[in-house]
């Protein structure tokens, strides 16, 4: 059986039924989750890969084991340090693409400090995620640092060039 906790966010929408399975009985409970994780569900938003190998591309590729979640998250910095591009593949429940295409149109425009200032929290509330889905939301803010950070390391010279200036 599934059980919900009573949350604002989730209703049930009145149709409710049991499937036998041998020796496990299933109830399906149709649950209706929140608009703006609906919309960028069904139209997620940056969708795709950039080049990993770039310079001014930072990936990053976080999970949750618990849940079988699993967001890549790139963003590509202009010379001035500025967010120009962000893109994401995620396996995953709903409000987990939904995290993940939030977060790539929040990054875009901001430079790589202003990225960082970006919490899951302020992404829990701007879909609305039940209690149950804010590991999404702390996925994605996840992804948005280790990103960042892959462009970082990738900005600090290699020990062989430092040498040769």
């Amino acid at each position: 059986m599934i059980f919900l906790h009573n949350h604002k966010s989730l209703k049930i929408t009145g149709k409710e039924t049991q499937k036998d399975f041998g020796s496990q009985m299933v109830t399906d409970v149709r649950v209706s989750l929140p608009t703006k994780v609906v919309d960028h569900y069904e139209n997620p938003r940056n969708v795709g890969s950039l080049d990993k190998t770039s310079k001014n591309v930072g990936t990053g590729l976080v999970g949750a084991p618990a849940c079988g979640d699993v967001m890549k998250l790139q963003i590509q910095v202009d010379e001035k340090g500025k967010i120009v591009d962000a893109r994401f593949k995620t396996f995953g429940c709903g409000s987990a693409i939904a995290s993940s295409s939030l977060a790539t149109e929040w990054v875009k425009g901001k430079t790589v400090e202003e990225a960082l200032t970006i919490k899951n929290t302020d992404i829990a509330k701007e879909l609305c995620l039940p209690p149950v889905k804010l590991h999404c939301s702390m996925l994605a803010e996840d992804a948005i640092k280790a990103a960042l950070a892959d462009y970082k390391l990738k900005q600090e010279p290699k020990k062989g060039e430092a040498e040769k200036k």
